[in-house]
């Protein structure tokens, strides 16, 4: 039903102008494009450092059914799933934040006929297009390790998009919540401990039953799950469920910084 009511009230073309007010910033000098290259270097680094060197301790895992990779290959799709989540995360917290807070952006946007909604959508997929620079370029670098095949790479590419989406819709649903850039320190914590506990660096069976109760719970549990099975051609009927849970969290997401933008700057 909300999917409904959002697709009722959405113009592409307004969408789209949302989206060009973001190029014609980008135009505006090379500072923020110092931001998103330097976006694609940490995920980089942390599967060269543990990935590849503590992998070289570590050997190869068992990744269900009697399967076994080397530790880099399975670190490899978690970190293809993190650079999805961080890139849309970025573009949708501080920045949506500032837009809306601060720079007064979006309602200088409401006052043409740009919607709400339009505005959301339209910052959501300027988000896609960051991610999709990350998760490009870092399937590059899997495909050029041999961590991952050309035709799993590609596969995997759409997965990381709907992880970005996902989180970059929950991101701008947060951001409508805050009150002041403090409060980011606690969505930078909660960000952190994702990476740390999500089946990122060791299979989440290793972890104690009630810990690994919550971590199948979290959304970059699922994230990585489904990006990883992709990326190293273990294709099953679990990865409908995790693309699910991401769906959902994505509509749910959108749907709520639509509202919230509409109560705030509209009221």
């Amino acid at each position: 039903m909300v999917s409904a009511m959002v697709a009722a009230r959405l113009s592409p073309v307004r969408v789209g102008a949302v989206m060009g007010r973001n190029v014609g910033a980008l135009r505006s000098g090379p500072a923020y494009w110092l931001v998103v290259v330097s976006g694609f270097f940490e995920p980089v680094l942390y599967l060269l450092s543990i990935g590849v060197g503590v992998g070289a301790l570590v050997g190869r895992l068992e990744v269900g059914g009697g399967r076994v990779v080397d530790y880099a290959a399975f670190v490899a799709p978690a970190m293809l799933a993190v650079s999805a989540m961080s890139g849309a995360l970025a573009e949708t917290t501080f920045n949506f934040f500032f837009k809306m807070k601060y720079a007064k952006t979006f309602e200088a946007i409401l006052a043409t006929p740009v919607r709400p909604v339009e505005i959301a959508v339209g910052e959501l997929a300027w988000a896609l297009v960051r991610s999709a620079v990350y998760t490009g370029a870092f399937l590059v670098v899997m495909v050029a390790m041999g961590l991952t095949g050309g035709w799993w790479a590609l596969a995997a590419f759409p997965a990381a998009m709907l992880v970005a989406l996902a989180f970059g819709g929950v991101g701008m649903a947060l951001s409508t919540l805050m009150r002041g850039w403090q409060d980011f320190d606690l969505l930078g914590t909660g960000q952190f401990a994702l990476f740390l506990f999500s089946g990122t660096f060791s299979p989440v069976s290793d972890y104690p039953a009630v810990m690994e109760a919550v971590v199948v719970a979290t959304p970059l549990f699922h994230a990585v799950e489904l990006v990883r099975g992709l990326a190293i051609g273990q294709v099953g009927w679990g990865l409908v469920g995790h693309a699910g849970y991401l769906v959902v969290m994505a509509v749910a997401g959108l749907a709520f910084a639509a509202r919230r933008i509409q109560r705030t700057l509209c009221a």
